[in-house]
């Protein structure tokens, strides 16, 4: 597992170089570090139990696992709305138990898997807006960051609607967009592609591949092995709150992790079954796929 992680955090420095890491609002991305991060709700409920993570600045994680095994809760400790039971979580080296939600905030945005959680606002734009507004922004920075982010989520001419007037899947992508119009050096999705069509997978894979071509960290769990293997270049997987894979999606979709993936109640993505049945080796994605049958032949 140790490999694996080395190697996932080599492929996050290499496509996100150091000069690159610091974002135009001049917040810098920092690195994160989970140090034995333990956690139990107050009903007596143990979530993490002993995680363990290095996530370099300009990180692409994705994070997998049945439902209860500690996705939610691991996400939620970025922010601060969650504080460790045991263990610690630093930005840049330095613990942040002690910072308040609001210090946070600025730095790690979270879009909560439940639209309905987050949302408060009678119309989009003044939803997209109360975050950066809260962190300085005003006038036309603030026009442009809310019309940036309703762009990028394909919500541009719902801007005066009433967010509770849409379906689902639109809620879920007026969070997102309130989280980008904030412009934070690292994003926190919390099942993003839940509910949406086509055309809404193709927005939320676009946000992630933008921000991190940014030079932006972004977290995200998800029960869509598809979308994880063909966005992310990492993987991390939680069983029972543990960490129990970690690494590239070659590496944790390779066939002899089928037992361990199996006991989590996940399945590979189709073209990792395919490659698997043929005896192609690892091959998570379409693109690997084609690729390993265009050798073989």
């Amino acid at each position: 597992m140790s490999a694996a992680r080395g190697s996932a955090s080599t492929q996050a420095d290499a496509r996100v170089p150091a000069t690159a890491r610091a974002l135009g609002e001049g917040r810098a991305v920092p690195g994160i570090r989970l140090d034995e991060v333990g956690f139990v709700y107050p009903d007596g409920t143990r979530a993490l139990r002993s995680v363990s993570l290095e996530i370099p600045p300009g990180s692409g994680v994705a994070i997998v696992g049945e439902n209860g095994s500690g996705k939610s809760t691991l996400l939620r400790h970025l922010d601060g709305l969650l504080r460790p039971t045991e263990g610690r979580i630093l930005l840049d080296g330095r613990d942040v138990r002690r910072d308040p939600v609001e210090t946070l905030a600025a730095t790690v945005g979270l879009a909560f898997q439940d639209p309905d959680l987050q949302i408060f606002a009678e119309r989009v734009d003044d939803e997209v807006a109360f975050g950066p507004r809260n962190l300085g922004l005003s006038g036309e920075p603030l026009a442009t960051a809310v019309r940036e982010a309703l762009q990028a989520v394909g919500l541009e001419r719902a801007e005066a609607a009433n967010p509770f007037n849409l379906g689902y899947s639109r809620r879920k992508l007026v969070a997102l967009a309130s989280i980008l119009a904030m412009r934070v050096p690292v994003l926190a999705l919390d099942e993003p592609t839940t509910g949406q069509d086509g055309p809404g997978l193709a927005r939320v894979v676009a946000v992630v591949r933008s921000a991190l071509a940014e030079g932006r960290t972004v977290i995200a769990t998800s029960h869509d092995m598809r979308f994880v293997a063909e966005t992310f270049p990492r993987i991390v997987v939680l069983r029972g709150g543990r960490v129990i894979a970690d690494g590239s999606p070659a590496q944790v979709f390779a066939p002899a992790n089928g037992d361990l993936l199996r006991s989590t109640h996940l399945e590979p993505p189709a073209a990792a079954r395919v490659g698997a049945a043929f005896g192609l080796g690892s091959t998570p994605t379409e693109e690997s796929l084609l690729a390993a049958l265009r050798e073989r032949a």
